[in-house]
C-alpha cells in the first residue's frame, strides 16, 4: 500500500533543499484554492544568467499548489498568480497548461517538473520582449555611430588636390581664347600651350567695347578648337608654375 503522506513529505523537504527562499508555505486562504490542507507557493522568474534576481525582476510569477489525498497519483491542486507584470490572460492559459502536464506525470513526483516548465513558459514569453528592446536599443545605437569612409584629409592631400583644382579652372578658361587667336594663319596660330604660356589664358578673354551686343554676347569654343596633347601639356606647365610659385614662397618664409 502507498504510503501518500510520506511521498509527499520527502518531495515538499527536497523543494525547499532546492528552492530555499523561492519555496514557502502559506494559509490556505491565501491560495486561491478549495482546500484545508497546507499550500506553498513557489515564486517564478524569468530563466536569464546575465540578471541579478535580487535586484531586477521585470516579472514574477507564484506557483501555488497544494497536495491531495492520493497524490501523486492524482493531480495537486494548481494555482498561479501574478507577483509582478503578468496578464491575468497569460496566467490563465499558463494555468491550463500545467494542469495538463500534471495529468501527463501521474504517479511521480511531478512539482519541480511543473515549476521548470512555468520558469521556460515566463521565459519564453517575457524574455522575448526583453530581447527585442536589447535589439532596438543597439539598432539605435549604431544609427547614432558614423563610420567615416574614404581617404583621411591631410595637408599634403589638401594642396595637391586644391592645385588640381586651379589648374583644371585654368584649363577651362583657357578655353575661352578670343577668336583671333583661332582664325589666324596656320603659320602665325599660336598652340594651345603657348597661347597659355604667354599669359594671356590667365584672364578673362577680352571683348570689343564698340557694340553693346558684343559685350552681352557669351563665347562659346567648341573643345575640338583644342588638341588633348595642348590640354595635357596647359596643365602640366600650370602645376609647375604653382610648385616653383609655393618653393619660392616657403625659401621667403624660411629667409625670413
Amino acid at each position: 500500500m502507498t504510503d501518500y503522506a510520506q511521498e509527499q513529505e520527502m518531495e515538499i523537504e527536497a523543494l525547499e533543499a532546492i528552492l530555499m527562499d523561492e519555496f514557502k508555505e502559506i494559509h490556505s486562504s491565501e491560495s486561491g484554492l478549495n482546500t484545508s490542507s497546507r499550500c506553498f507557493q513557489i515564486t517564478i522568474t524569468p530563466q536569464d544568467d546575465d540578471i541579478d534576481q535580487s535586484t531586477t525582476t521585470p516579472v514574477q510569477l507564484g506557483l501555488i499548489f497544494s497536495h491531495t489525498e492520493k497524490y501523486p497519483d492524482e493531480p495537486p491542486l494548481l494555482n498561479v498568480t501574478s507577483i509582478k507584470g503578468v496578464q491575468p490572460s497569460d496566467l490563465k492559459k499558463l494555468k491550463e497548461k500545467l494542469e495538463q502536464e500534471a495529468s501527463e506525470n501521474l504517479g511521480m513526483a511531478m512539482i519541480y517538473t511543473l515549476v521548470s516548465s512555468a520558469k521556460d513558459w515566463l521565459t519564453d514569453l517575457y524574455g522575448q520582449d526583453d530581447e527585442n528592446d536589447d535589439i532596438e536599443d543597439l539598432e539605435a545605437i549604431k544609427d547614432d555611430v558614423i563610420i567615416p569612409h574614404g581617404e583621411p584629409v591631410t595637408v599634403e592631400t589638401f594642396i595637391a588636390w586644391r592645385e588640381r583644382f586651379e589648374a583644371e579652372l585654368a584649363l577651362e578658361r583657357a578655353k575661352l581664347m578670343p577668336e583671333s587667336v583661332l582664325s589666324a594663319p596656320k603659320e602665325k596660330k599660336l598652340t594651345g600651350r603657348q597661347w597659355f604660356e604667354s599669359g594671356k589664358g590667365r584672364g578673362a578673354a577680352p571683348v570689343n567695347e564698340g557694340s553693346e551686343e558684343e559685350d552681352e554676347e557669351d563665347i562659346d569654343f567648341d573643345d575640338d578648337d583644342f588638341d588633348a596633347d595642348d590640354e595635357e601639356d596647359m596643365l602640366e606647365h600650370y602645376l609647375a608654375e604653382k610648385s616653383d610659385s609655393s618653393s619660392h614662397h616657403s625659401s621667403s618664409r624660411r629667409a625670413n
